[in-house]
């Protein structure tokens, strides 16, 4: 979709923005995250991971970056602290010396469990129907989808 360049002459205003309202959104969801998560003792990125990994079990760290739209330099500290953690297990690849399997430990599967209940505390956190939250993350994938064409 194409969309005309509107020139506006005015210093822009903060609570005019879209992306201050995304940015304080985002902390907003993280702060939620932070205080869910806290009895599990984990972080929210590695709460992803193990999302990642409950899907399917033994990646390459290149396909867990792909999902979380994160790069091998960002996530390996993260991946180190997680199987100090023994959330994880990391073992090079027999045919590929380069790449790095990621595995779920029996600890980090048996979180799942623990994590069954968050979208249920986040849905009601956020005060909206399923629907409505269905809708709004359709609405964000589009949103990132055209900001990762255009950036």
């Amino acid at each position: 979709m194409e969309t005309k360049s509107h020139k506006i002459n005015q210093v822009p205003q903060l609570d005019g923005q879209l992306c201050f309202a995304l940015y304080s959104t985002s902390l907003a969801m993280s702060k939620l995250y932070r205080k869910l998560l806290r009895k599990m003792g984990i972080t929210y990125s590695q709460y992803l991971v193990l999302m990642v990994l409950w899907q399917r079990d033994e990646l390459t760290v290149s396909d867990i970056g792909a999902h979380l739209y994160l790069d091998s330099a960002t996530l390996t500290p993260l991946l180190k602290r997680m199987e100090a953690l023994e959330l994880i297990t990391r073992e090079r690849a027999a045919n590929d010396e380069r790449q790095v399997i990621i595995s779920l430990t029996k600890t980090g599967n048996a979180m799942r469990k623990q994590a069954a209940e968050l979208p249920n505390s986040v849905l009601c956190a956020i005060e909206c129907m399923p629907e409505q939250a269905i809708d709004l993350k359709m609405r964000l994938e589009a949103l990132r989808a055209s900001l990762m064409k255009n950036a």
